[in-house]
């Protein structure tokens, strides 16, 4: 991991003391429905033992809405942060996830191991390279017949979050930033053979739905 990625990692490490408070501030009322909608566009190809994988999961809350609706799943959440997985597990006090920690541009996983892979309201924030290397990860765990779900922000149009948005924006980079705001679903069609593009019913976030044959 580079030095830049490990200062990134110390960052969330105290971030996540205030992630969700921020969660909460962007997405209102909104936010069940956000995740929600991500939960019920997955479409896995078996109806048991579905196997899900959460990359960059942050606090937990994706990767327990899976759990939650795919009772006997494998749901598994990485995230580099220890911070983040601390308060995951703190959330998920009936133990129905699998916490790893682990980088999303270099995942400890076997090929073709997941039949749903999701990343929400996360890919932004990693760099050019690495972030193209997180997708290629996706694809690579992800099964010939599986999704790999990643959801993002639609640019908000609150005042005060907007400002947050850029500035978060701005810690990339603002050559990064710009290419992630302006270069839509090339980064997505440069890597998998199937993309799509949805829409949350609020408008607040965009969902880019990829199969890789």
């Amino acid at each position: 991991m580079s030095t830049l990625r490990r200062g990134r990692q110390k960052f969330y490490n105290v971030f996540s003391y205030c992630y969700d408070f921020f969660i909460t501030l962007h997405s209102g009322h909104y936010r069940n429905e956000t995740r929600n909608f991500l939960v019920d566009a997955a479409q896995p190809v078996r109806t048991k033992q579905v196997r899900v994988l959460d990359v960059c999961c942050g606090t937990g809350s994706v990767a327990l809405a899976f759990a939650d609706k795919y009772v006997d799943a494998l749901t598994v959440g990485c995230d580099f942060s220890t911070g983040m997985l601390h308060k995951a597990a703190l959330k998920d006090t009936a133990h129905k996830i699998l916490l790893v920690h682990g980088d999303a541009a270099c995942l400890p996983f076997g090929e073709d191991c997941f039949d749903i892979v999701c990343c929400s309201h996360a890919l932004y924030e990693l760099k050019g390279q690495a972030r193209t290397a997180a997708l290629q990860e996706m694809k690579r765990v992800v099964t010939p017949r599986g999704q790999v779900l990643v959801m993002e922000h639609e640019v908000p149009q609150n005042y005060l979050v907007k400002i947050m948005f850029y500035i978060r924006m701005l810690m990339m980079g603002p050559t990064d930033a710009r290419e992630f705001l302006e270069q839509g679903l090339t980064p997505f069609r440069n890597i998998f053979n199937d993309v799509t593009l949805s829409h949350s019913p609020s408008g607040k976030s965009k969902l880019v739905i990829c199969r890789k044959s």
